[in-house]
C-alpha cells in the first residue's frame, strides 16, 4: 500500500518507519530539519525495551505535489495544523485515496454520517468556516484513534514509551474492503488495528483523558503519574470526566469503560508529559479547542451544564493566549 505520512512527528514517525519496514511504500511530508534527516537517515525508532528499527527506505518531500496520488494519507498533526496543510493536501489525493485522521480531540467531521438530529452539523471550534469540511470530501474519511505515547527526541529519531493500538472506523460504522485493507496492512506492521463499528464512542475513551489530563498538565506542569496521584487534582480531572460523560451519553456515546479505569490507564503510562504541556515547554500552539474547546461547544449544542470544564478551559485559554502574545514558554527548572 502506497503511505504518505503528514506529519513526521512523534506519532507519525512512529507509523512510518514501522510500515515501511514491513514493507510499504512510505513518504514523509516533512519540513526543515527533519525533512533533511530523513532524506539522510531514514527513519529510526527506539522501542520501549531499548531495542532499536531503522527504516531507511523511507523518503521525505515537502512539497506535496511530490509525493503525488496516495493509496491512503495519514494525518498525524496536531489538530490546529490541518488547516494550513490543505491548499497542498489534495495533490495526494487519487479517486480512492483514504484519508485517515489520527489527530487527538473532537474531529471536524464529527457529525458528518452521523444520522439523528445532529447530522450535518459543523463545529465551530474546530473548522470555524468550513474550510476542512470543504476541502477534504467525507467520503475519503476514516476516523482513527491514537494509543501509543511516543516522542520526537531529534530529527528522524522517535522513542515510543508505550503502546501499538490505532483503532479504525468508517464514519458510518460500516465494516468495507477498503478499511479491512488498510487494517491488515497496520497490522503486518506490528501494529493492533481493530475496525471499530461505533468510532465516535471509541474517540470519547481517549478525548475523556486528553480534555482533563492535558490542560490540568498545562497549567501545573505535573505529568500524568503526578495528577493521578496527588488527590486534588485526581478528583478535578474526575469532575470534569463526569461532566464530559454527560454531554457524549447526550449525543448517543456509549462508555464501555469507567471512570475509575481511564483514570487508572492514565495513570499506568507513568511520568510522561502530555501533548499540551509538552507544548507550553517548547511556546508551541497549543491543541485546545480541538480537546477541550470542542467538548465546551458540544455541551452547548446539547444543553449540557459543564461548569468544571469551562473554568479549566477559560484558565488554559488564558495561558495559551499569555505565551503566543508574548512569544514565550513555560518549564519548570531546578532552583
Amino acid at each position: 500500500m502506497k503511505y504518505a505520512i503528514v506529519g513526521a512527528g512523534a506519532i507519525g514517525g512512529y507509523l512510518g518507519a514501522k510500515l515501511a519496514l514491513a514493507g510499504e511504500d512510505v513518504t514523509f511530508i516533512a519540513r526543515r530539519k527533519n525533512l533533511a534527516a530523513i532524506n539522510a537517515r531514514g527513519f529510526r525508532l527506539v522501542l520501549p525495551d531499548g531495542s532499536e528499527q531503522h527504516a531507511r527506505s523511507v523518503r521525505a518531500v515537502q512539497d506535496m505535489a511530490e509525493a503525488g496520488p496516495q493509496d491512503a494519507v495519514l494525518l498525524t498533526t496536531k489538530a490546529h495544523q490541518v488547516r494550513e496543510l490543505l491548499p497542498g493536501l489534495r495533490a495526494l489525493f487519487g479517486p480512492a485515496t483514504m484519508v485517515v485522521t489520527m489527530i487527538n480531540g473532537v474531529p471536524w467531521w464529527y457529525f458528518q454520517k452521523l444520522g439523528g438530529p445532529y447530522d450535518g452539523r459543523t463545529l465551530s471550534s474546530v473548522d470555524p468556516d468550513g474550510a476542512l469540511a470543504a476541502g477534504i470530501e467525507t467520503e475519503r474519511i476514516i476516523g482513527s484513534i491514537v494509543y501509543p505515547a511516543s516522542e520526537l527526541v531529534e530529527p528522524g529519531l522517535v522513542k515510543v514509551i508505550e503502546g501499538n493500538r490505532f483503532t479504525l472506523g468508517e464514519l458510518d460504522g460500516q465494516r468495507t474492503p477498503r478499511i479491512e485493507a488498510l487494517s491488515k496492512s497496520m497490522m503486518a506492521a506490528g501494529f493492533k488495528a481493530p475496525v471499530s463499528r461505533d468510532i465516535r464512542s471509541e474517540i470519547w475513551v481517549k478525548l475523556w483523558g486528553n480534555l482533563s489530563f492535558n490542560p490540568i498538565s498545562a497549567l501545573t506542569h505535573a505529568t500524568l503519574e503526578d495528577i493521578c496521584r496527588f488527590p486534588p487534582s485526581r478528583e478535578l480531572a474526575a469532575r470534569m470526566m463526569t461532566e464530559a460523560k454527560a454531554v457524549g451519553e447526550r449525543l448517543g456515546v456509549e462508555f464501555k469503560v469507567s471512570l475509575e479505569q481511564r483514570i487508572a490507564g492514565a495513570e499506568a503510562v507513568g511520568a510522561h508529559k502530555t501533548s499540551m504541556l509538552q507544548d507550553v515547554e517548547h511556546g508551541r500552539t497549543l491543541e485546545l479547542q480541538a480537546l477541550v474547546g470542542s467538548v465546551v461547544e458540544l455541551a452547548r449544542i446539547t444543553d449540557t451544564p459543564t461548569p468544571t470544564i469551562d473554568a479549566i478551559h477559560a484558565a488554559t485559554a488564558l495561558l495559551a493566549k499569555t505565551l503566543a502574545d508574548r512569544g514565550g514558554r513555560l518549564e519548570v527548572q531546578p532552583v
